[in-house]
């Protein structure tokens, strides 16, 4: 089946998490209830080897394995987005993996080397980008620092459709959206509570992690904000955000955290997550989280 992908990439961008079974080995089997309802809700691209999905914490075999066993079981009922990253040697094996497995585009994961040049970073998704014989580049910037010039430059490279912004700076995104050609698709990469603030300068489409839990709600926000309905979507954003504001605590090392307690909750275990993110919540924060399911009747 083909499908629209610039179409895709101004939708929702689910994050699938990384199952693990009682060995605490990846056991991809386990997203088949969770695709399947994702895709039923309407989400419009899901995605493999992204942050919810544990990215860092994998080996680059079990990131490899990821992306065939997610692409086979979405079964073209969606495009797929493939996370790439790591070292350059690894982002191209996984880069060239994902093109064998099918997967519709690559969202590139900012290099968190801590010797990243701006004009080394456009030699990396070069690179990325021949080992995967040209597959569309979604870039994921949660560091804007590189400036406007050097997001400009990334944003020429041949095969770069778009931008996933995570980083909460409205006027920053205003001036790189700008500064790049009108071909560029940039995309809100902090998830739905950021999305009215992005949108309003020029992002369209959002990252979730909410997927996992409650798409439903995840695909209602994103038309209240394409039908321009800030109002409505402010408020189908509140009725979520005390999940949100979970995933948020402890520098953000429960945001997969709580997605997979969630879950479990939900009777679909994933496992724990791996650490240094933290596992399991807290007595106050599972409370909190039982509230949050009870209260919007997902438990």
């Amino acid at each position: 089946m083909a499908h629209d992908l610039d179409a895709a990439l101004t939708g929702i961008s689910g994050i699938l998490v990384t199952p693990y079974d009682g060995e605490g080995d990846i056991a991809p089997g386990r997203l088949s209830p969770i695709i399947d309802r994702v895709v039923e809700a309407g989400v419009h691209m899901p995605v493999v080897n992204g942050n919810t999905g544990e990215f860092y914490a994998l080996t680059t075999d079990e990131a490899c394995t990821m992306v065939r066993e997610v692409v086979g079981m979405v079964a073209d009922r969606r495009p797929v987005l493939a996370g790439i990253g790591r070292g350059i040697r690894d982002a191209c094996r996984l880069a060239r993996a994902s093109a064998d497995a099918g997967a519709a585009a690559l969202m590139i994961h900012q290099p968190p080397d801590p010797f990243v040049a701006p004009r080394g970073i456009v030699d990396y998704v070069r690179a990325v980008s021949d080992a995967s014989g040209g597959l569309p580049i979604m870039l994921y910037l949660r560091n804007d620092a590189i400036g406007t010039h050097g997001i400009a430059e990334l944003c020429a490279l041949p095969g770069v459709k778009g931008v996933k912004w995570a980083t909460p700076n409205p006027m920053n995104l205003a001036k790189a959206i700008a500064a790049c050609g009108p071909d560029i698709t940039w995309v809100c990469g902090l998830a739905e509570v950021w999305a009215p603030p992005l949108y309003a300068v020029g992002a369209r489409g959002f990252t979730s992690g909410l997927i996992n839990v409650w798409p439903e709600r995840s695909v209602a926000i994103h038309e209240a904000l394409d039908a321009g309905d800030y109002a409505r979507a402010r408020d189908l954003i509140a009725g979520m955000r005390a999940f949100e504001d979970i995933r948020a605590e402890e520098l953000n090392g429960t945001n997969v955290t709580g997605v997979k307690a969630a879950l479990q909750a939900l009777g679909q275990d994933c496992g724990p997550t791996r650490p240094p993110s933290a596992w399991p919540l807290t007595e106050a924060q599972q409370a909190a989280m039982r509230q949050f399911l009870a209260r919007n009747g997902l438990i």
